[in-house]
């Protein structure tokens, strides 16, 4: 995965655990001439996004070891690493990680959303927690996802019902 890569590159670089921000685009920006500084902090939103790297007392951590990750010689990222994934693809990114062949992993996905009438995000992170896959921090974000399509959903049967009681037909007859 490029994106691992490239998020790998500075710590191996620099040898080190953490680093600030400013370092990393740096590193990215001026020292290996891959991104422009901007495109450089939109990595680090992305790769936080999918969980490779965490914000900690203001430095960047990976969430991997970039010790286990080889920088190919000439490799330079491609500008897709950029493009925020949606969950149903990190989930699926996560799932062939482990093994599990993409056209089996959508197959498998599909067939629980439909059986569990739930959303394909949703669906994709639990089949990929089944199969051991690493997806804890997209599961917090489904469950957000659910509350908040939950608590929509309850708020326009409460406009519903106002609106119904506002005509003076809540029980369905036409006031006189």
């Amino acid at each position: 995965m490029s994106l691992e890569v490239a998020v790998a590159a500075p710590f191996k670089t620099r040898a080190q655990e953490r680093l600030g921000q400013g370092e990393f685009v740096v590193a990215l920006s001026l020292e290996r001439e891959w991104f422009s500084p901007d495109q450089a902090k939109r990595l680090v939103d992305v790769a936080v996004g999918r969980g490779l790297l965490a914000s900690e007392d203001g430095d960047l951590v990976p969430r991997f070891d970039p010790a286990e990750v080889t920088v190919p010689e000439g490799f330079t990222p491609d500008e897709s690493v950029l493009r925020e994934q949606s969950t149903f693809e990190s989930a699926l990114d996560a799932l062939v990680a482990t093994g599990v062949e993409k056209q089996r992993a959508v197959a498998a996905i599909n067939e629980r959303q439909r059986t569990l009438a739930v959303t394909i995000e949703a669906a994709a992170v639990l089949y990929a927690r089944e199969r051991g896959a690493a997806v804890d921090h997209l599961a917090a974000d489904v469950r957000e996802e659910l509350a908040s399509a939950a608590s929509d959903a309850a708020d326009a049967e409460t406009a519903d019902a106002d609106t119904a009681d506002d005509t003076g037909d809540a029980d369905g007859s036409e006031a006189a």
